[in-house]
């Protein structure tokens, strides 16, 4: 079992983000791919840190997109804008931008040695699919010894050909009426915050 981390007293583990822009869908259900956002890149990244995410991967394969990222990462992390903000700095660190999931999932086995466990995010529901549920996933996440890759989608949601290549669909964030439409710089946040936080309940 992973060690504790000092600071919240939860076990360290090998969690990994990607933010998928394809194969994604548009409102008509045709599969796109999606505009790389400054708040995406900004906000999950600093989620990614406080939680001690090993890595955030931007997942698009358009090389103008990715030249991006790698501007705005290249002063966050070595320009004007590392000296202005540190802390901005530092999250950016966690920050990759690759060219498809399958790329991700390769570099998480290099690093760890191990394949990782692909779980996928989604608002809506799926009636050939059981979740899993955040206690559920919380438990695995500190008793198993594999990385897990958390895959949250852009657009109007994940291509069901990523949905097939993974292992496991997360319960959906519910809130406390019918509608169910955060961003997903907040679902991150709040499946982050499930997974990870100390257990402020006990």
């Amino acid at each position: 079992m992973p060690e504790a981390n000092p600071i919240n007293q939860t076990p360290d583990v090998d969690l990994y983000l990607a933010l998928v822009h394809h194969p994604v869908y548009n409102k008509l259900g045709d599969e796109i791919t999606t505009t790389i956002t400054n708040l995406d890149l900004h906000d999950i990244s600093r989620a990614a840190r406080t939680y001690n995410a090993r890595r955030y991967f931007v997942v698009n394969q358009l090389k103008s997109q990715q030249a991006l990222v790698h501007r705005m990462q290249k002063y966050w992390t070595g320009g004007k804008g590392a000296d202005y903000n540190s802390t901005r700095h530092e999250a950016f660190s966690v920050l990759e931008v690759v060219d498809t999931l399958e790329d991700a999932a390769s570099q998480i086995k290099e690093e760890t040695g191990k394949e990782p466990v692909l779980v996928t995010t989604s608002a809506k529901s799926y009636k050939d699919i059981d979740p899993v549920s955040f206690k559920e996933l919380r438990s695995q996440l500190i008793d198993s010894d594999r990385p897990y890759l958390i895959i949250f989608g852009t657009g109007w949601g994940l291509s069901h050909s990523v949905l097939d290549q993974c292992d496991l669909l997360l319960a959906p964030v519910n809130g406390r009426g019918d509608y169910n439409h955060l961003s997903v710089r907040s679902a991150a946040s709040i499946i982050l915050d499930r997974l990870l936080a100390s257990p402020w309940w006990e």
